[in-house]
């Protein structure tokens, strides 16, 4: 009878190991159903990344820029030149449009990446007006880094939650923003984050209001 419990055990035993490797691998595919979900709530959706022409932050470029691109979206770099920007860890990238050409009706999201390089905008007039536009047509606006000063000076954060570079955080709150210290926060169309580390959650946050 022992023999006969051992064996029934071990019966019982296979039988869940396998049932629980077919319900892993059900849970596997429900992700790629949503990826190609997101890839058709995505397809034609347009976001213009403006670049410092010096020390961006590469990081809050690419990597945001690759997690938009995998899921369809249409994603161009503006700056001020259309010579080649350099980033503080070395990426080279050459622009695809100046910021004066940007029309914020034809994008449906404008974001701001950081880097030492990205105070040039802090106080450009023309990039404050570019804003101010894209906020009262409901488009994405986002910034990382140090770059949510930008969106501050420009009169945009005045009572929405925001977070940035540690650093500058006297500077939104200065603007009347609600600074809370998180990696990403958003309030409404705006989209704000903290620098590197933040940088895969913030393109995240960016797809995900640009499905909404």
């Amino acid at each position: 009878m022992k023999q006969i419990s051992l064996a029934i055990g071990a019966l019982i035993l296979l039988g869940a190991l396998f049932g629980g490797c077919k319900e892993k691998t059900e849970e596997i595919q429900i992700p790629k159903e949503e990826v190609a979900k997101e890839e058709k709530a995505l397809a034609g959706k347009k976001v213009v990344m403006i670049i410092a022409p010096q020390n961006f932050r590469d990081e809050e470029l690419l990597e945001p820029k690759q997690i938009l691109a995998e899921k369809e979206v249409e994603v161009k770099v503006a700056s001020t030149s259309l010579e080649i920007a350099k980033g503080m860890l070395g990426a080279e990238v050459k622009p695809d449009m100046l910021i004066s050409d940007i029309k914020s009706e034809d994008w449906d999201a404008i974001i701001l990446i950081g880097g030492t390089g990205s105070s040039v905008y802090w106080d450009d007039s023309s990039v404050h007006s570019l804003l101010n536009e894209a906020v009262k047509q409901n488009k994405i606006v986002g910034a990382i880094c140090i770059a949510p000063v930008t969106l501050a000076n420009a009169g945009i954060l005045s009572g929405k939650k925001a977070t940035v570079y540690q650093s500058e955080a006297q500077k939104l709150k200065d603007k009347g923003a609600e600074y809370t210290g998180e990696g990403v926060e958003r309030d409404g169309n705006i989209i704000t984050a903290s620098g590197p580390p933040a940088a895969k959650e913030f393109g995240n946050a960016i797809a995900q209001a640009l499905m909404e």
